[in-house]
């Protein structure tokens, strides 16, 4: 057990990371949420529609109109003169986005109260008729909403007030999932009695100020309301009723015929913002003189608001801009009637909170599995497929899907993940440096053991010189020289398959066969089946050897060699006059036992001859050209060779080479025998 804990570790915690993070998105706190409405906020900036037509046109309570009016509150003789153009007009219905709570001081009987007068005193006066009177005959003549606010704490307005729309509930009651506030604030009774509809302005509190949602049904003491939008649908469709339906989790959806609004459980909706349009505003001043055309409000939903600065009407929405709060509720009739608003489904969430899950563990397992750069391109693409998915379904089906924190949870586990690894890489590199560490010591100690099986090769000089260059620190190649009498020599060179330490022991093995069977004087063609078949036995898997085998007697110049699968054998004479000859039997190691048939020697007389013998590491070697040098390379060495002597032949081909100056690809040896020491061979 305490095994299995060790090597799944990381699993056990990234698993106590997942269910960490998948409790935060249970729960919900402010902060996730604020990066939640940051990405629907981006949507809406990326996907922004410009207005075409619309609907709704505002009535501007702006500066101009407050330089022609003055101070607001304005008499409301100035709002019933602007209702009795609209009227002109026909519009759907008017909305204000005010509130009248208290009597028009500028009304005829507010000033004789104000001044102490009685009718007897100003007989004209008492014929005009009050500004408040004359305001409630307008709105009643008008298809009016006037707004209303929810209150925690009561005001003088709040008097036994009840809704303009009747509610039918199918499936519950809403009034448990409703919003609901204990007092409203409203306008003069007077004026709400004579009005055909009264729409909530309320706006839910959020986290940043930016307003995103909106109940399109709240509760004042204990009685609902529509909001704005939605009442002024309601009036301009000469509707009575509004129908809610609900299911088992709150409210599923809010009608005004003939419009269906889905809504989340509380009655809530998402509003789509377009980018405002100064051409749906007109000033209030330009209304009051009639500078507008007759049809200009036609079927229109008109709302009357303020943008002017010192009336503190301003609010922020997720395009990033500011706009008067009535533009709010304008964009919530156009969203109703064309049915645009943005719809955050419930299941949405469960959804968001499987996907999450998902995307993560796809994330940690891959970054456990593959290359730490690959990795970083799994943790990019997955962010953008979740990029993609979340504006498609947006794009295409107006839903709202969280996308910040899906990216949250893939950024935790990628972070996480690629610190398990590092930790992991640091591990193996560590047990990678001490294993470095011991084959090097391992390949000094070997190549310290296969130099001192080389021979000392200036004892025969002379006659015989021969190198090797490793291309790692233990060859696979080999040579070596056995004295037998005084006048006769064994030799050899040869060529290990492979390269590094393995082909060294396999080499080392040879060596010592060798050695062993030339001082027991066999003759040459049993040292060869000896050492055959020794390297059989030794059992190095897929190993075997080229070589050249070969006795010499210098008094009389006889030479009897032979080659097993070696390269070809350069001769030449004073007249450089080149031969080669070629293998005509297998290399070593590989045929358990060799036939009498398959051992073939030669005999030749090296008087007036020089014998080049040579791993592939030579032919194959590189010239400072990058060019190989080849076999005519080396003849031509050979022809700009002044005194050929086979310590020269040796030397010029490693300057040519220029051996040890870069990495080799293959270990490098080479053998020249020559027996007329005392004679200079000049150049042709």
């Amino acid at each position: 057990m305490k095994a299995f804990l060790q090597k799944n570790i990381n699993y056990f915690v990234f698993l106590i990371i997942l269910i960490l993070l998948i409790t935060i998105k249970i729960f919900n706190p402010p902060f996730i949420k604020s990066i939640s409405y940051l990405s629907f906020d981006l949507y809406q900036k990326v996907f922004v529609e410009d207005k075409k037509e619309t609907e709704v046109v505002i009535i501007d309570i702006d500066e101009s109109s407050l330089g022609k009016f003055g101070q607001f509150p304005w008499s409301r003789s100035v709002f019933a003169k602007i209702l009795d153009q609209l009227n002109n007009s026909s519009p759907k219905a008017v909305g204000f986005d005010i509130f009248f709570t208290e009597k028009d001081k500028q009304s005829p009987d507010e000033i004789m109260k104000s001044y102490g007068l009685i009718p007897s005193d100003i007989a004209d006066l008492q014929k005009l008729k009050s500004h408040d009177e004359l305001f409630s005959e307008k709105l009643n003549e008008t298809n009016s909403v006037i707004a209303v606010l929810g209150s925690s704490v009561p005001s003088h307005s709040n008097y036994s007030r009840k809704a303009k729309a009747k509610f039918l509930s199918k499936g519950g009651d809403p009034n448990k999932f409703t919003y609901s506030y204990p007092y409203s604030i409203g306008s003069l009774e007077q004026l709400e009695k004579n009005v055909q509809g009264l729409g909530s302005i309320s706006f839910l509190d959020q986290l940043d100020g930016i307003i995103r949602t909106l109940p399109l049904v709240v509760r004042f003491n204990e009685q609902l309301y529509p909001t704005m939008g939605l009442e002024m649908v309601r009036v301009g469709s000469k509707q009575k009723n509004i129908f809610i339906e609900l299911n088992e989790v709150g409210i599923k959806r809010i009608s005004a015929r003939p419009y269906k609004i889905e809504s989340d459980p509380n009655g809530i909706i998402w509003i789509k913002y377009k980018k405002s349009d100064k051409n749906q505003y007109i000033s209030a001043g330009d209304v009051y003189d009639g500078k507008f055309q007759s049809d200009f409000f036609k079927d229109k939903y008109v709302l009357i608001g303020a943008s002017a600065q010192g009336l503190f009407d301003l609010v922020k929405i997720p395009l990033g801009n500011t706009v008067p709060g009535v533009e709010v509720h304008a964009n919530v009739i156009e969203n109703i009637l064309d049915q645009s608003y943005l719809i955050r489904n419930p299941d949405t969430y469960i959804f968001e909170l499987l996907f999450s899950i998902i995307v993560a563990l796809i994330t940690f397992v891959l970054s456990q599995k593959i290359k730490p750069k690959y990795s970083l391109s799994i943790f990019f693409g997955n962010v953008l497929a979740i990029i993609i998915i979340g504006f498609s379904i947006y794009k295409f089906r107006s839903e709202l899907v969280d996308i910040s924190y899906p990216i949250f949870m893939v950024a935790i586990t990628f972070l996480t993940g690629l610190y398990f690894r590092f930790i992991e890489e640091n591990k193996m590199a560590l047990a990678n440096l001490q294993k470095e560490a011991k084959l090097l010591k391992e390949r000094e100690l070997a190549a310290g053991v296969q130099k001192s099986l080389f021979p000392d090769i200036s004892k025969f000089e002379n006659f015989i010189f021969a190198k090797n260059v490793p291309a790692r620190d233990v060859s696979g190649d080999y040579f070596d020289v056995v004295r037998s009498t005084p006048e006769e020599y064994f030799f050899t060179l040869a060529d290990v398959s492979g390269k590094g330490v393995k082909a060294g022991m396999y080499m080392a093995k040879a060596s010592s066969i060798f050695r062993t069977l030339t001082n027991l004087k066999f003759p040459l063609e049993k040292v060869v089946f000896g050492v055959n078949n020794e390297l059989v036995e030794a059992k190095f898997k897929g190993m075997f050897v080229t070589a050249v085998f070969g006795k010499l007697n210098i008094k009389t110049g006889e030479l009897v060699f032979i080659n097993a699968g070696h390269e070809s054998i350069l001769t030449f004479d004073q007249n450089k006059s080149y031969e080669y000859i070629k293998s005509e039997m297998p290399p070593i190691g590989i045929i358990k036992y060799f036939t009498e048939s398959m051992v073939k020697s030669t005999t030749m007389n090296l008087k007036d001859k020089t014998f080049v013998v040579y791993t592939d590491g030579v032919t194959e070697g590189y010239l400072k050209n990058g060019e190989e040098l080849g076999a005519e390379g080396v003849q031509k060495i050979i022809d700009n060779m002044s005194e050929v002597t086979p310590k020269n032949i040796v030397e010029s081909i490693e300057k040519e080479l220029n051996w040890g100056a870069e990495k080799l690809r293959d270990d490098i040896t080479c053998m020249a025998i020559n027996i007329n020491n005392t004679e200079l061979i000049k150049k042709k």
